[in-house]
């Protein structure tokens, strides 16, 4: 088409004015440019096809002019060597540090200098240097690029326990519940469960409220959904995890040598991420067990996007199931739910509701080729209200007592590829939690109103470095704000206090990798220097993980960290909440509430070969700045107000063999924990915590869609403290005891079993049935016993607290 002809057509589509000289123009004909693309398009398109240069004066007039000389040009298309298809997104990277990328076609272009050197590379390909002379050659450059064969990040074993729980070469354990296998007790894969499964985790009261790792109490672990920080993480008060087993993708476990990048915690680090993978399709599955009932589902708005919701919710509003009284008995045992009716068998009469739910919303857009952003949300509650009442004597008694959990959170994440070298990652998160307890009475006519809220905001900062294909640079930079406030008013008599303390801390962070998997070196330092506000306090916390293959089945490896914790859960009093969830949150004052610290290392062996596995870890793990109120003492430290450090070395065994579809595995932990209170009378005693024994076996059978898995665990009495009674006087009854912790409770001991079978129909509809029984053998284990003056009698009253009796379980699942 003649060139005067195609330049009055973008006229009357543009609106623009063509200025030129007829000369320029005269004699030219080409193709005409697509009518769909734009102004600044055509005029592109125009100046590679012409000899001519155009000039945009404000989108209404455009100065057309011969160019002075013809630019010469390099071209090329890049194709695949595997299936000759062109490379789109290729990155052509030239020496003065200019790129290019190709288009669908695999075409690239830039101008040429006399001589010009640049390099072509792609993810999944071999890079490839191409140089060019001072030929004046107008075919374009045919390049082919050979597949890259990458080695993965290396996983030291992929079925570590069970199926779907993996160790990674930072020494983190890692599970993936969607091919998550089956461990003893559990029908579902459930996080915070599960985790008690690994040597050095325990639970002390079977509770995943009260998780402890390797000594320490559960507020000093981290728990991150999608980036949130959780301070609730169980229904049931503790029983049951409020993470939803059914829609985590990833679970990270570190016991030691944490990233740089998690802060706030002086024992474990538990990050749940809900984000897949891969792109996934379109899905809906619902279950219900004996306890309650969730539904999830993931739509796909478009390519580029997709909804995933779920909502779990418990089933006590409509049936009371033999797990649910099981479940109400452990966990209001020796509470003033139950104190209320005891000797009092006269027209006692008492209503109980209970309830709990969780929900959560997933939005993910990709926004053109390098951008995505993601927004979560989470929320948890948990609400029990009890009515009670009784006639002793004449006189009326009764009891309204309401109790709700809750924490709701939100994180917003922008996620960049700059290149295949360099990402940048930013979010955004708020957590809110509240514990709240009211108790009106009606003998005294009295009200009392215990509130403990949190409020965390933060923004992280992460970048991404690839330096080359063994070292990598991370660095950024946290923001953290953290109000805690405590409330407790009281209506006859009348009390009122209200606490809020609010701490903002900036954590700058840097942190290098090395990983070569031919001399089978992994090595990754870094370090957090957090920069208190309030306290005008700076806190360096350097973390390593290293990592060597001493040959192809034997490696070993050494972790370290230095980590700190500027809030924390006390008791006040053990009735507080009614006694069910007495723990409140707190912030470090840097007196007589100080910032808690740890330091910890560890040398690991690990041993892999022919289905064989042996990991033993030895561990020194110390943690300073601990208050008695956050160690939950029922002895003479009750109302002792001071501080000081725990100390705990020990060493954690694995043995695993694995034989077809039988998977057997037997671990073993040792744990020397010590208190250490300077200023009390005994500076030096057992901790609380401390479990000097423990054993655990499984025996676990896959096959096909049908699993089974027995297993048992035996574990050394926790410690307690008896009372004095050579110095009791029941005319002066006052309670003298011997040393803290002198003495221990009995062998705790349980058998569990658990099976699932799965099928599915021709339609695609796919079925799954699930049977658990916790402590088959019905052994009555003893968690807790402490001491009290009876009221009635003037004695000493010994309290004793119950693990689980025998609780089965039932889950059925369907999934589309």
């Amino acid at each position: 088409m003649p060139f005067k002809k195609i330049i009055i057509d973008i006229e009357k589509q543009h609106g623009v004015s063509f200025n030129y000289t007829e000369d320029n123009i005269a004699d030219l004909e080409l193709n005409p440019p697509k009518k769909s693309l734009s102004l600044d398009q055509k005029l592109d398109y125009l100046s590679i096809k012409t000899n001519l240069s155009f000039e945009n004066i404000g989108n209404q007039f455009i100065n057309i002019y011969k160019k002075e000389r013809e630019q010469r040009i390099i071209c090329g298309y890049v194709f695949s060597a595997l299936d000759k298809k062109p490379i789109e997104n290729a990155n052509i990277s030239l020496l003065n540090k200019t790129q290019f990328t190709t288009d669908s076609e695999g075409y690239f272009e830039f101008p040429k200098e006399d001589r010009n050197t640049f390099i072509i590379s792609h993810v999944g390909f071999v890079s490839k240097r191409i140089t060019t002379g001072n030929s004046d050659s107008k075919n374009c450059l045919q390049i082919v690029l050979e597949p890259e064969i990458t080695e993965l990040h290396e996983i030291k074993t992929n079925a570590i326990l069970a199926s779907g729980i993996s160790k990674n070469a930072d020494g983190s354990i890692q599970i993936k519940p969607k091919k998550f296998g089956i461990l003893p007790g559990l029908i579902e894969p459930d996080a915070l469960q599960t985790m008690q499964q690994i040597p050095g985790v325990n639970s002390l009261d079977e509770s995943v409220s009260s998780i402890n790792v390797r000594g320490g109490t559960h507020d000093q672990n981290l728990f991150l959904w999608n980036g949130i920080r959780m301070f609730q993480t169980g229904h049931f008060f503790g029983l049951i995890s409020v993470f939803n087993p059914n829609l985590a993708h990833t679970i990270s476990i570190y016991k030691n040598g944490s990233s740089a990048f998690y802060g706030e915690s002086v024992s474990s680090v538990v990050a749940i991420c809900s984000n897949p993978e891969t792109a996934e399709k379109n899905a809906f599955s619902a279950g219900i067990n004996m306890i309650n009932a969730d539904v999830y589902a993931k739509y796909n708005l478009s390519k580029k996007s997709y909804i995933e919701i779920s909502a779990r919710k418990s089933i006590t509003d409509f049936v009371e199931t033999p797990t649910y009284k099981e479940y109400f008995d452990k966990i209001f045992q020796n509470t003033t739910i139950t104190d209320f009716s005891q000797n009092q068998n006269i027209d006692y009469k008492s209503d109980k509701k209970f309830g709990f739910y969780d929900a959560t919303l997933k939005y993910a857009q990709k926004i053109g080729s390098k951008d995505q952003l993601i927004l979560d949300l989470i929320t948890i509650k948990d609400n029990l209200e009890v009515f009670q009442s009784a006639t002793v004597y004449d006189i009326n008694k009764s009891e309204n007592n309401v109790l709700r959990q809750q924490n709701y959170g939100g994180n917003l994440l922008w996620k960049r590829n700059w290149n295949n070298f360099n990402t940048t990652k930013i979010n955004v998160y708020n957590s809110s939690y509240e514990l709240l307890a009211n108790q009106k009475t009606t003998l005294a006519d009295q009200v009392v109103i215990q509130e403990n809220t949190v409020n965390n905001n933060g923004v992280n900062l992460e970048n991404n470095h690839i330096i080359n294909s063994k070292f990598s640079l991370n660095d950024g930079y946290q923001f953290n704000e953290i109000g805690i406030t405590n409330l407790e008013q009281v209506v006859n008599p009348d009390f009122y206090r209200k606490v809020k303390d609010v701490l903002r801390t900036h954590a700058f962070i840097v942190e290098g990798k090395y990983n070569d998997t031919i001399s089978r070196i992994y090595f990754k330092a870094g370090t957090r220097i957090n920069y208190i506000e309030k306290f005008k306090k700076y806190i360096v916390e350097p973390r390593l993980q290293f990592s060597y293959g001493i040959n192809k089945n034997l490696n070993l490896e050494l972790l370290g960290e230095m980590k700190s914790q500027n809030s924390q859960q006390i008791i006040d009093l053990q009735k507080d909440y009614f006694g069910i969830e007495k723990r409140r949150w707190i912030i470090s004052n840097n007196t007589t509430i100080p910032i808690q610290r740890s330091r910890q290392l560890s040398l690991n062996l690990f041993y892999k070969k022919n289905d064989w596995l042996l990991d033993i870890e030895n561990f020194y793990k110390k943690v300073s700045g601990i208050t008695t109120s956050s160690q939950g003492f029922q002895n003479q430290l009750e109302f002792v107000r001071t501080t000081g450090d725990y100390e705990i070395w020990g060493a954690e065994m694995l043995v695993q063999k694995k034989m077809n579809h039988f998977l057997t595995w037997l671990s073993y932990t040792y744990n020397h924990n010590n208190y250490h209170f300077a200023n009390y009378g005994y500076p030096t005693f057992p901790n609380n915590f401390q479990l000097m024994h423990t054993v655990s076996w499984a025996g676990i059978y896959e096959k096909n869609n049908f699993k089974i898995a027995l297993g048992t665990k035996w574990s050394s009495g926790r410690p307690k403290t008896s009372p004095d009674l050579s110095q009791f006087d029941p005319s002066d009854p006052v309670l003298l005891y011997n040393k803290p912790n002198s003495t221990n409770l009995r062998i705790f001991s349980q058998v569990n079993i658990s099976s699932t079978y799965k099928w599915e129909t021709a339609d695609g509809i796919q079925y799954k049935i699930g049977i658990s029984i916790l402590n088959i053998l019905n052994r009555k284990n003893e968690i807790s016993e402490y001491y009290r003056i009876s009221s009635l009698t003037n004695s000493i009253e010994e309290v004793e607290t119950f693990a689980l009796q025998r609780t089965p379980n039932v889950s059925f699942r369907v999934s589309l």
